[in-house]
């Protein structure tokens, strides 16, 4: 496509300057016209197709040095023959015979294809130039966006492992049994999900898939004053979503919410498309922002801030987390994440 666009350019170009011919020399309109499309875009040809015969410059794509210069005069010498014998062929007429009566003037064609031709070289090789810099500047910040969402990640881990083993060190003094069975539970999370967060995207489904055993971790802990309910209709199941996005949500739903409640409570979580936004919620029946006994939850620490930093590297401006007070009589918490439904993802820098 990008032979097209140029050869449209040069057709435009060449049009422009027959026009201006036909006026300042009061000639044949249409036999300008031929004259000058045809010297106009086989000197074109000859310099862009040539241009592959020589060893490019990957920034560029095109010769540079001296290997520019010989392919800028041949494709000159060669164009200005070659559109020159198509013209003659189309008037019946011989430019040789014109160089005969009138070398000035054989001149003064010869040097305005020279000239227009290494204007349309210039502009082609600049644009060239510009369009590379341009995905280099893009391949930079897709690099900086994946190294942030990979130091992201890389502290979501750790953060969960401690706080996990935290709650296994709290139940070792107070049950050893279920705390051995806590630690043979934390063994298979592990297994079954440090391996699969090294993806950028997995499917929704696994990330509910993931925070079912670990609340199945927790439950062996808490025993039952903790509840679960997830809700995931099927034809969301598959939207990707980066991993490990809702697992400081329910980790702060635990820690803030229900651990300080005695009777403990229940956890939500849930999938709900939004026009074409996917929202993702994580609810608890907890203690709530605005417990007075409770030091309120503070929307800088590690958890959120971290969500908030990966839905930005991921997603840009496109997605948003939100945290308040839930509106009903239950009480709690409500963690709201909205992001594109069916855009793909992209790094943004």
């Amino acid at each position: 496509m990008s032979y097209v666009r140029h050869a449209v350019v040069v057709a435009a170009f060449s049009l422009f300057i027959a026009i201006g011919l036909g006026i300042a020399r009061d000639e044949d309109w249409l036999k300008q016209i031929v004259y000058s499309e045809a010297i106009g875009l086989s000197i074109w040809a000859c310099i862009d197709f040539g241009r592959h015969l020589f060893k490019v410059d990957p920034d560029t794509r095109w010769p540079s040095g001296w290997r520019s210069l010989v392919l800028q005069a041949g494709g000159v010498v060669c164009g200005y023959c070659i559109g020159t014998w198509i013209g003659d062929q189309y008037c019946g007429c011989s430019t040789f015979e014109l160089w005969r009566h009138s070398a000035r003037t054989f001149a003064s064609y010869l040097i305005l294809c020279i000239a227009v031709s290494a204007a349309i070289s210039h502009f082609f090789l600049s644009r060239g130039k510009d369009q590379r810099r341009l995905q280099q500047i893009a391949a930079a910040q897709r690099d900086a966006s994946e190294a942030q969402l990979k130091l992201l990640e890389s502290q979501l881990e750790p953060h969960m492992l401690f706080n996990t083993l935290a709650n296994l060190r709290a139940l070792i003094a107070i049950d050893p049994p279920r705390a051995q069975a806590m630690l043979d539970q934390l063994i298979a999370y592990l297994r079954a999900t440090l391996g699969a967060s090294r993806a950028d995207f997995h499917p929704l489904a696994a990330e509910f898939a993931r925070l079912r055993d670990y609340l199945a971790l927790m439950a062996l802990r808490m025993g039952p004053r903790l509840e679960t309910r997830f809700d995931l209709p099927a034809d969301l199941a598959q939207v990707p979503v980066p991993p490990l996005l809702l697992q400081p949500l329910v980790e702060n739903a635990i820690k803030h919410g229900l651990e300080p409640h005695v009777a403990g409570g229940r956890i939500e979580v849930a999938a709900t498309r939004a026009g074409d936004r996917l929202q993702l919620v994580v609810r608890d029946t907890g203690a709530g922002l605005s417990d007075p006994l409770v030091a309120p939850v503070d929307p800088s620490r590690f958890g959120l801030a971290n969500v908030r930093q990966r839905l930005q590297t991921v997603y840009g401006a496109g997605a948003a987390l939100e945290l308040a007070a839930a509106a009903d009589a239950e009480g709690g918490t409500r963690a709201l994440i909205t992001l594109p439904l069916r855009a793909r993802p992209h790094r943004s820098g």
